[in-house]
């Protein structure tokens, strides 16, 4: 907070004045008869530049970072007189180093580091990268369209985290594959045609939802191994939601589902949350609902 000291400290003195210059009536006009000046105003106006630089340099330090080593350079910008096209010129330019700044140090470390998973390996070419950039936005020739980079972007990223979630998730899927496979062999359960499995507890008669229907369920949520993640019994609250507002999984079963009906519902991972972490749900999970339909609103 020192650091904006200097900031705030001429707007504290000017709010003031401005507050005591409001008040009206015979109080302010005996107290204007009886001001003193206790300082002229060329002392005033000295006094008051130097009070201002409380705090400045840990503001350039903190907020800037600028090297307060450097403080004459910076002299020699607060010191210049400059044309307003020279002044636009300079702030281009330092807002270019500015942006070289974070690329090079935020922007691609970032990068390498969701790519890799660690921040110690560097797969982008740092090279390559700042010559694409200033060529792009330099408007020079560059060897390819911007729509054809942003899809090999966009194509190249998602096989990264698919690659790093599967080398850390991916006996979580196979896990999830073989419990629905031994699942799906059992009497009770039914298969869907989108993998959808579900086991009927109670049948109900009602009408079935369509995927635009908004229901009211009671439900809990469970991992393969039994850990309860979700439960609106234990909220003693139903949920009420659209169909199409809710995973794949669920929205399968529901638009099969009478009202009054429970059923437990076994969701394949990609029809669930797939390589998304959500909340107490590993990436690639395989999930386990009791669904009780309550009713149509």
């Amino acid at each position: 907070m020192k650091g904006l000291k200097f900031v705030v400290l001429a707007v504290a003195i000017l709010a003031c004045f401005d507050g005591s210059a409001k008040r009206k009536g015979k109080k302010a006009k005996q107290a204007e008869a009886a001001k003193v000046d206790t300082c002229s105003v060329d002392t005033f106006s000295y006094a008051i530049g130097m009070a201002n630089t409380l705090g400045l340099k840990a503001y350039l330090a903190q907020r800037m970072n600028v090297d307060t080593a450097y403080m004459a350079n910076f002299l020699e910008g607060f010191n210049a007189t400059l044309s307003m096209d020279e002044r636009k010129r300079l702030e281009a330019y330092a807002a270019g180093l500015q942006i070289r700044k974070q690329v090079e140090e935020q922007i691609i470390p970032g990068l390498n580091q969701r790519i890799t998973g660690n921040d110690s390996t560097m797969l982008l070419n740092p090279k390559l990268f700042i010559e694409a950039f200033g060529n792009t936005l330099a408007g020079q020739p560059t060897d390819m369209s911007l729509q054809q980079a942003e899809e090999i972007a966009e194509r190249q990223m998602k096989y990264y985290h698919d690659t790093n979630m599967e080398r850390q998730y991916g006996d979580n899927r196979r896990a999830g594959e073989t419990f629905l496979a031994a699942n799906a062999k059992k009497d009770s359960v039914e298969t869907l045609p989108s993998g959808v499995q579900y086991k009927v507890l109670v049948k109900g008669s009602g009408d079935i939802p369509t995927a635009t229907s908004k229901v009211k369920v009671n439900y809990e949520g469970r991992l393969i191994d039994g850990t309860v993640f979700d439960s609106s019994y234990e909220r003693k609250q139903p949920a009420t939601f659209g169909c199409n507002q809710v995973i794949k999984g669920w929205t399968e079963a529901l638009t099969h589902m009478p009202v009054g009906s429970k059923w437990e519902i076994y969701i394949p991972q990609e029809l669930g949350y797939g390589s998304r972490e959500a909340g107490k749900i590993p990436p690639f999970s395989a999930l386990v609902f009791t669904v009780e339909l309550l009713d149509i609103e």
